[in-house]
């Protein structure tokens, strides 16, 4: 019997206020470093995905979020590589506690506050068709297939 598929889980939380999102930019672990990325990472065992979703603003960029206030915005199907995909669940925060700031700075450089429909060049395509997905309504999207 063939193993059942089973993929990655990332959690990204799209921090929006006063019509920007904030972004971050990646450093020194080796996965696209000098690009932007929205504040995220992966789900961990036992954990429901809004609980993920703040669980990454806070030690990304130091913000504390309720999860029952964040509203899933999209899911991206990412496939990052022919032996390697990655579903992303997509969550918008309006309100949070604390000022944004380089949490983990052996990981990130800058944050950045951008436009969603105008996204810096340099913004990673995977949490870009995200964004995109979100401000479309679009709700699901393939990426990368």
């Amino acid at each position: 019997m063939q193993e059942r598929y089973r993929s990655i889980v990332d959690v990204h939380v799209i921090l929006y206020q006063d019509g920007q999102i904030l972004l971050l930019e990646r450093r020194a672990t080796g996965y696209a470093d000098g690009k932007l990325h929205l504040p995220s990472g992966h789900l961990e065992e036992g954990e429901p995905l809004h609980a993920g979703a703040a669980r990454e603003a806070r030690e990304e960029v130091g913000v504390a979020l309720d999860p029952g206030h964040l509203t899933l915005a999209a899911v991206v199907h990412h496939r990052q590589r022919e032996d390697l995909a990655r579903v992303g669940m997509f969550f918008v925060a309006t309100r949070w506690s604390g000022q944004p700031h380089v949490a983990e700075p052996h990981k990130a450089g800058k944050l950045v506050w951008a436009d969603p429909s105008l996204l810096p060049s340099n913004t990673i395509d995977y949490p870009a068709a995200g964004i995109r997905a979100w401000l479309n309504n679009a709700g699901y999207v393939p990426h990368g297939w």
